[in-house]
């Protein structure tokens, strides 16, 4: 028994001196971690009171979140007009419908039957977009004001609406090509409508609304900010010039059976674009017809060569440019054809000697390649600058193609042969139409406005090209051009005196002529006082007629008749039959 407790007491003590076993723990240690539990819970304590007492709106924006939603309010879009003040693009109200998944999963079969035959949507479709895993799912955009009011009486759980505006164009396929179309976003992607975006977007804003347990909307609380509407702008377009621009063209091409043709309505005394037309065409309230090849504004994107068109403007530059040439100035074009590095330069139809006033209104590439043989090529190519060819007029027309003029040093005695007839070189038909302003201008060529200028612009603002005398006797021989002789007899217009060119050029495809031809017209009217200028483009007319003056002339003739009479232009009191004897006693 004293042998156990000895051991007992034994074991007792060396396990009491054995230092190991003791753990001595410093007095700070405790201490620190009273101190970070205590700063600790100062800083909930202060966070609560913070929250509570000083910034509350944290707490009860977490608590509107429940019953309030953030709504963003689409701003109108400008509208456009033409320069009488027709509406040509506007918005109007239209709702779209959406429904947040959780709530709207809890409307009856009817309800959902109800909601499918408004939005005119396919029952299961509908149902199958409510069941889909998002917070929320829009069923339907565009849907109108009365539809939208008869959906909200129907007081669906989880249906809610957004007030936006939907692109409006009354006059469709007409005027398509100059405005362009708009997005889903209500942001331009063709057309003015983007070329002024800008200024026609209106700034969004927001308003709060307030909703119940089931995700309803039930009241409006507040206003965040107003949306603002876009600026409106007015455009030069007219656009009773322009239907009929539109209407003379469509029967052209049907004459014609053309592939495609555009037509463009110049007013040479403020320099505005009254009409601008393209077939085929496309009519922007019906998205289906939105294809790339007929949403193309081919008037300002689409280059060719002009053919004989040019002639006029050669012609213009050798009499100011070489000190023999006058209109009477005789070339020897026989025997219809010259040769020129090698190559073979004719006439469609062989003269012999031809006044210089006859070689325009007989369209002689012969007495062209004469005419110009001695000037310098940089005399020529500047003269081609200054009227706007090989750059972008500005206009303001997205996508507006440059053409093609390449630098006179790298010109061959062909190429200034061919350029001397309007091949070699390539323009669009708003460049074209804008290099006969010198004619209409007494020599000077103004910049282009799509939009609507007040008033005309004063003699001597614009670049001078020609001088007034030049011009005087270019005008002679644009209306010998149009003369019974001439080569467009049907581009006259009764009451009015008229000048004007044709042309007739193979197009290029893969960098090749084809039998494919671009055939056009350009004139002014009226002479005796130049008011407008009109210019029609033909694309690969039918294998019988495509010569320009006869499915170009026409169309002009049209265009040109019906647009001064819209203006109240009056007539040059010289009858058509007696202005072509006089044209016709003037080539002696």
């Amino acid at each position: 028994m004293y042998v156990i407790r000895r051991r007992q007491v034994t074991r007792a003590r060396s396990f009491h001196d054995n230092r190991l076993l003791h753990l001595e723990l410093s007095i700070w240690r405790p201490r620190l971690v009273k101190a970070i539990l205590m700063f600790g819970f100062a800083l909930v304590v202060g966070r609560a009171f913070y929250l509570q007492v000083i910034d509350t709106h944290f707490l009860q924006g977490k608590g509107q979140d429940h019953y309030l939603r953030e709504i963003e309010t689409r701003a109108a879009r400008g509208r456009i007009q033409d320069r009488n003040g027709e509406l040509l693009a506007l918005s109007t109200p239209v709702r779209a419908i959406w429904a947040s998944t959780y709530w709207a999963r809890q409307m009856k079969e009817e309800q959902v039957r109800q909601l499918a035959q408004l939005l005119q949507m396919d029952r299961r479709r509908l149902s199958s977009k409510l069941r889909r895993k998002r917070a929320a799912v829009e069923l339907k955009r565009n849907v109108d004001q009365k539809t939208g009011e008869k959906i909200s009486s129907l007081r669906l759980p989880g249906v809610y609406q957004e007030q936006e505006y939907q692109r409006q164009y009354p006059y469709g396929t007409e005027v398509a090509h100059v405005l362009g179309i708009t997005g889903r976003d209500h942001k331009g992607l063709e057309g003015l409508e983007l070329a002024f975006q800008e200024g026609l977007q209106g700034k969004d804003g927001s308003r709060k609304l307030i909703k119940d347990r089931r995700g309803r909307f039930v009241q409006e609380a507040a206003f965040v900010r107003e949306a603002q509407q876009g600026g409106d702008i007015q455009l030069s377009i007219d656009m009773r010039i322009q239907h009929m621009a539109y209407s003379q063209l469509n029967k052209a091409l049907k004459s014609s059976q053309a592939k495609a043709g555009s037509a463009i309505v110049l007013d040479s005394q403020s320099g505005e674009i009254l009409a601008l037309v393209n077939f085929p065409g496309f009519n922007p309230n019906d998205r289906r017809t939105l294809q790339a090849h007929r949403m193309r504004n081919r008037a300002v994107t689409d280059h060719f060569e002009p053919g004989s068109t040019l002639k006029p403007l050669v012609v213009a530059l050798a009499i100011e440019s070489l000190p023999n040439i006058t209109p009477k100035t005789v070339f020897d074009t026989r025997p219809g054809k010259i040769m020129v590095d090698g190559k073979t330069i004719s006439d469609s139809h062989p003269k012999g000697k031809l006044t210089l006033q006859e070689v325009i209104m007989h369209s002689s590439n012969v007495g062209m390649v004469k005419l110009v043989e001695p000037i310098a090529p940089r005399v020529m190519w500047k003269m081609y600058d200054k009227v706007g060819f090989g750059r972008r007029l500005q206009v303001g027309y997205p996508g507006e193609a440059a053409g093609k003029l390449r630098d006179w040093r790298s010109w061959r005695p062909l190429e200034k042969a061919t350029m001397s007839y309007g091949h070699g070189i390539a323009v669009t038909l708003l460049q074209l139409a804008h290099a006969y302003m010198p004619f209409a201008r007494e020599g000077e060529t103004l910049p282009l406005s799509v939009l609507k200028r007040e008033k005309a612009v004063a003699s001597g603002q614009g670049v001078q090209v020609f001088r007034s005398e030049t011009v005087q006797a270019l005008r002679s021989m644009l209306e010998m051009a149009v003369s019974d002789d001439g080569t467009a007899p049907m581009a006259r217009v009764e009451g009015y005196r008229v000048g004007g060119k044709t042309g007739t050029a193979y197009k290029v495809k893969g960098g090749k002529y084809v039998e494919e031809y671009v055939s056009s017209f350009v004139g002014i009217a009226p002479l005796s006082n130049p008011r407008l200028i009109v210019a029609v483009l033909i694309d690969e007319p039918g294998p019988r007629r495509y010569y320009g003056g006869d499915v170009a002339a026409p169309a002009f003739s049209a265009i040109m008749e019906r647009a001064l009479r819209v203006l109240a232009v009056p007539h040059d009191n010289t009858p058509v039959e007696n202005s072509v004897q006089r044209a016709t006693a003037s080539r002696g």
